[in-house]
């Protein structure tokens, strides 16, 4: 068998004319080296940082049971390397692992195996004589060949991955006890199901998922729309008798809203949530919402994960969802199904409203949903609802209609709130864009740009012509803080936007490199009514960046907001920040193309984050003047914007990121590395600091499902050990005002 090479998905071929440069799209790249029992003994790999940014290689041993952390082989830092293995002639033992770097970067790499050490010494040279001639020679000797034990670790497939992650999560249910909330009385729980000509196998299989639930209080009404199929219904004349289950004939075909409206009448039950007639309960779901209920007793609203199945019910996609988010609600019906109404709250806003035929749910929610605090929404995460994907729905059969109507709804929603707004299409054209009445020049507040710099000439000016020159905004001011520059060029750059602009001051102060600080003297020298965090090493290429971020300020109790950053080949740089990524935080989907959506499309609209990098960081003078100033002992350099996110989140300040204010970001281009020397022991300071202060090595960040594992910054499945807790939406400052007051 000749060497195969099996790529991670955090690894992205680049064209070149060998075919060995490579791009890490994330935390863990890696590279599977494959051969046969009967190989050539001495493999070779070569490895070339191309960006100039120092790579810190490892290596994992198989010893017979696979890749184990314990036998991985790390090396320090450096730009090349040349790696010797010495695998055997033969053996049992038939794989060996390269991870080339530890996060994102270019870099060039290849592997020969050699029959001999002479044939592989010879090209080790030709290669020194050539382009690797600073690699360091990096020799791991002979690898173990025979043991008997569990086979080398291979990648999963996707659905082997799903259908595991589906099979644990039922299991741990299934040992839930059947809890019923409330008294037993009346029913706790009233499922209604508005049905229209559905074939038969369809309400088989969900009055089947509804009678294997094992728990009592719960009934189901199938409020019929006047259906005209005959095996429709055959089937009601059939299932007439069926325990807790109640069929509603309507006279006259109304529509999904009327048909949902009549079998809202005729429910019972405490809590109510709304099915589709094709669709299925997932097996132990009403355990599990009926146990967030009863440990939950003030919740409002609560809604669940959802596992899309074929025709078949196997399964076939996930939408693991985020803790309760009223930004990203605004641009898209993420919530869906299960939703659990109080059934007393729907009579008082009226159920459903007819004339939003497709987008019905949506409005509902945007009316239910409003002046219920924050943290009486649970989002309980666990797969209850199988959403057969058939591609009959209404909202997909006449998907420009239905996107009309939820347009209609969402300016309706802000309309009661006493906001004018526009919904345009999102960077996915089905998905909203909520936009904000233009106040027009007088009504923009004034931002306060804080800008830490040092020489770095060409970025320097790049970033100051974007914001003086290029940045449609009427109110700005730019503070420059400069730590030492000695760079004639920008100097007289200072002084040249100094005559040119009232709003523009550098104040230059030589000590040595400490971001927070810098922030802080920003913020402290400005006169704005907000402040903007800005790196010198951003390019602004959008008129309209600054007025997208500010008016995300319009989103209640907001603090933070921050932007879409891009790497100069247009790949994502920043996307927002999930805490707790790699026992710290990290970006997530590092190097996707800029197109990138991301799971339900998150990416392609607004979202609240715990956190968003200080490369970009729009801060509400409210945020800054209760959160405080920058941590300039503890995060001098690294995760100062991590510590100050989480102590925003924490007061109960909202951080938004938005893909509407895009900008590129020549990451640290002036800084240079923190992987060597007196950078890197700080850098590991600063990371001990963050697990000590903020926990996050077991934080659980409410934008990140947690069915979503936290090693990659493209996250997989993680097979639960035990069930997720439900998780409550976000303690809005006021809310936490109002708890103030009633202590």
């Amino acid at each position: 068998m000749a060497l195969k090479i099996v790529v991670s998905n955090d690894l992205e071929s680049l064209p070149s004319a060998d075919g060995d440069l490579w791009c890490s799209s994330g935390d863990d790249p890696f590279f599977d080296l494959r051969f046969g029992s009967l190989r050539d003994p001495v493999l070779v790999a070569f490895l070339k940082s191309v960006d100039g940014e120092a790579i810190e290689p490892k290596v994992y041993v198989n010893r017979g049971g696979g890749y184990r952390e314990k036998d991985a082989i790390a090396h320090e830092p450096g730009l090349g390397f040349i790696l010797v293995a010495d695998v055997g002639r033969s053996g049992l033992i038939r794989s060996l692992r390269v991870d080339p770097a530890s996060g994102p970067g270019e870099f060039t790499f290849s592997v020969q195996a050699f029959a001999d050490k002479e044939s592989a010494q010879r090209a080790v040279r030709s290669r020194r004589e050539s382009d690797m001639a600073d690699a360091k020679l990096w020799d791991i000797g002979r690898l173990p060949r025979f043991r008997v034990g569990l086979p080398p670790l291979r990648l999963r497939s996707k659905k082997f991955e799903l259908s595991k992650f589906v099979r644990m999560q039922r299991a741990l249910a299934a040992e839930l006890p059947a809890i019923r909330p409330g008294s037993e009385d009346s029913p706790w729980l009233s499922i209604v199901v508005p049905v229209y000509n559905a074939p038969k196998q369809y309400l088989d299989d969900l009055v089947k998922s509804f009678e294997v639930q094992e728990i009592e209080g719960v009934e189901l009404i199938l409020s019929d729309d006047a259906s005209t199929s005959a095996e429709t219904l055959r089937w009601y004349k059939s299932s007439a008798n069926r325990k807790h289950v109640r069929i509603v004939r309507n006279a006259v075909n109304g529509g999904i809203a009327n048909a949902t409206n009549a079998g809202l009448a005729e429910a019972s039950g405490t809590w109510i949530t709304l099915l589709d007639h094709d669709d299925v309960i997932a097996p132990h779901a009403l355990k599990v919402i009926a146990e967030a209920i009863v440990d939950h007793p003030d919740a409002a609203f609560l809604y669940t994960d959802e596992l899309v199945v074929n025709e078949r019910l196997a399964p076939d996609a996930l939408m693991l969802k985020p803790a309760y988010d009223p930004v990203l609600l605004a641009g898209v019906n993420y919530i869906n199904h299960f939703s659990i109404y109080r059934h007393d709250r729907l009579r008082e806003i009226g159920y459903l409203r007819t004339g939003f035929d497709g987008s019905q749910d949506y409005d509902l929610l945007l009316r239910y949903l409003e002046g219920v605090p924050e943290h009486r929404v649970l989002h309980i995460p666990y797969l209850a609802y199988c959403w057969r994907r058939t591609g009959q729905t209404y909202s997909r059969r006449f998907i420009d209609k239905a996107t009309t109507a939820a347009r209609d709804a969402l300016v309706e929603r802000f309309a009661r709130e006493g906001e004018a707004v526009m919904v345009q299409p999102a960077l996915t054209n089905t998905l909203h864009r909520v936009e904000f009445a233009d106040p027009g020049e007088p009504g923009w507040p004034k931002i306060s740009v804080i800008l830490p710099s040092r020489d770095s000439y060409d970025l320097v000016s790049t970033v100051l012509k974007g914001l003086l020159e290029e940045t449609d905004y009427p109110n700005l001011e730019v503070v420059v803080i400069d730590n030492g520059t000695s760079d004639d060029r920008v100097l007289d750059l200072y002084r040249q936007y100094g005559e040119a602009h009232a709003g523009f001051s550098a104040l230059i102060h030589e000590e040595p490199f400490n971001f927070a600080r810098a922030v802080n003297r920003g913020i402290e020298r400005a006169t704005g009514e907000h402040f903007l965090v800005l790196n010198n090493d951003i390019e602004i290429t959008d008129a309209g960046w600054l007025k997208e971020m500010v008016s995300c300020l319009k989103f209640a109790a907001t603090g933070i907001v921050g932007a879409k950053l891009l790497y100069p080949n247009k790949k994502i740089q920043h996307a927002g920040v999930i805490v707790g990524f790699g026992g710290l935080a990290g970006h997530w989907y590092l190097n996707k193309p800029a197109s990138y959506g991301g799971p339900m499309s998150r990416l392609h609209l607004r979202n609240s984050m715990t956190c968003v990098t200080g490369a970009a960081m729009l801060i509400s003078g409210d945020c800054a003047r209760a959160v405080g100033a920058w941590d300039e002992e503890n995060f001098a350099v690294a995760y100062n914007d991590v510590d100050y996110c989480v102590r925003a989140h924490k007061a109960g300040f909202r951080i938004v990121w938005t893909p509407f204010a895009c900008l590129f970001h020549h990451e640290s281009a002036s800084r240079g590395s923190d992987l060597v020397g007196e950078r890197k022991r700080r850098f590991e300071r600063e990371k001990d600091n963050l697990r000590r202060i903020h926990s996050t090595d077991t934080f659980e960040d409410p934008a990140l499902n947690p069915g979503y594992e936290k090693r990659h910054s493209t996250p997989g499945l993680e097979a639960p050990s035990k069930l997720a807790k439900p998780r409550r939406g976000l303690a809005t400052f006021q809310t936490r005002v109002n708890r103030l007051k009633e202590h």
